[in-house]
């Protein structure tokens, strides 16, 4: 029989959702309404829980090829005092690998290539119409007009059109207050003064990518909708953070003006009551878009892929394998979200005696036995994939 998957929206987690339904002998369509894939000039963290689920792929390894560890870096004052020193080995010890970083669109790329020719379909807006019922196949409108699918995946992102027709009572996203940038920038030849700057309501981050470039970004608080006067987002990095510690400045200084990207953060905090409905399943950040803050957006999103196609493959039935896939996704990612968001409650804290306050708990958090800290952060990064894998 012949199953026929359409995805929405060709970014991280549309591609690995592709990636999956292929190998478990779907035939698969990824509609992109963009012009090219994911163009986004910026670096992405893979986390090991992400590198566990694309391992599942068959594609953690030529991400690994193409990715930087992280290594020795550090949570900074934005004088220069560094408040705590970061090291992902600890990391590779007790979960197998470390964090990666690499260029956005080199996780893109090794992504699409997991999908058969003709497969992705840019410049192709495509909207969900109705989403199916266990006796009718779902219906999508496109510039052909109307066709049929046996499963929908909606990954088309924080403003999906897909999530307002499967739960319309659903208030959507909410910004979170912060605006960020993101660019990157060839290496200058000086120390990269690696990891996070935390100043007032405001963070800058600079991660070393494989390739003889570094990956820089910003986040702060600021009013949804803004922009630089002129346009010139560059000269709002220095004038944000102009004045915090060499290289720094002259990090940002090296950007091209016109290729730094500005995005106000906007999360769904009310989680939604279920991840599908009919025949259509919300991947992404179209089912649980949340804060940056602990680089899990695009992890979150490609665990989602490998969940679907192992709930798919497993249970025999339609309705009870879209069921399963909500039943495992919504408590983790919720977690996941809500723990992000409380680390943007320290980044946006900006009265003196609080911050204080907040730099000396890290300080002292970070000097705890490596053991305690990597217990913390084991719920979010030792995810482990579903046991019984999709057949290549």
């Amino acid at each position: 029989m012949d199953r026929h998957a359409v995805v929405i929206g060709a970014g991280v987690g549309g591609l690995a959702a592709g990636a999956a339904l292929h190998r478990l002998g779907y035939r698969v369509e990824v509609h992109e309404r963009a012009a090219s894939l994911d163009p986004v000039g910026s670096g992405i963290s893979v986390a090991p829980n992400a590198l566990r689920a694309l391992d599942v792929l068959g594609l953690g390894d030529p991400v690994r090829a193409r990715a930087e560890a992280m290594g020795e870096g550090g949570l900074w004052h934005p004088s220069g005092r560094r408040l705590a020193v970061t090291d992902t080995e600890g990391v590779r010890r007790a979960f197998g690998d470390p964090m990666v970083v690499l260029h956005r669109a080199e996780l893109v790329d090794v992504l699409a290539a997991a999908l058969p020719p003709g497969a992705v379909r840019t410049s192709s807006a495509v909207r969900l119409v109705d989403p199916g019922e266990p006796g009718r196949l779902a219906r999508l409108a496109g510039a052909d007009g109307e066709f049929e699918a046996d499963l929908v995946v909606a990954a088309d992102g924080l403003r999906s059109a897909a999530r307002s027709l499967l739960f319309p009572d659903h208030p959507g996203p909410r910004y979170s207050g912060f605006t960020t940038w993101r660019t990157v920038i060839p290496a200058t030849g000086r120390p990269v003064p690696a990891g996070e700057t935390w100043g007032r309501g405001a963070l800058t981050g600079a991660i070393p990518l494989a390739d003889h470039r570094v990956y820089l970004y910003a986040a702060a608080l600021a009013p949804a909708g803004g922009r630089a006067a002129d346009g010139d987002e560059r000269a709002e990095l220095l004038r944000r953070f102009g004045d915090w510690f060499e290289p720094l400045a002259t990090l940002f200084r090296s950007a091209e003006a016109g290729r730094v990207l500005r995005h106000d953060v906007w999360e769904l905090d009310r989680p939604l009551p279920a991840f599908h409905r009919g025949r259509t399943v919300l991947l992404g950040d179209a089912a649980h878009a949340m804060t940056p803050f602990q680089g899990q957006g695009a992890c979150q999103a490609i665990e989602d892929a490998v969940v679907l196609a192992h709930s798919l493959a497993t249970v025999p039935d339609r309705p009870g394998a879209l069921a399963a896939y909500s039943a495992a996704r919504l408590p983790r990612t919720t977690a996941v979200a809500t723990r992000s968001r409380r680390v943007a409650r320290l980044v946006a804290l900006r009265g003196g005696p609080a911050v204080a306050l907040r730099n000396a708990f890290l300080t002292a958090s970070a000097r705890l036995p490596e053991h305690l800290l990597l217990r913390g952060a084991a719920p979010m990064i030792d995810w482990h994939p579903p046991t019984a894998a999709p057949p290549a």
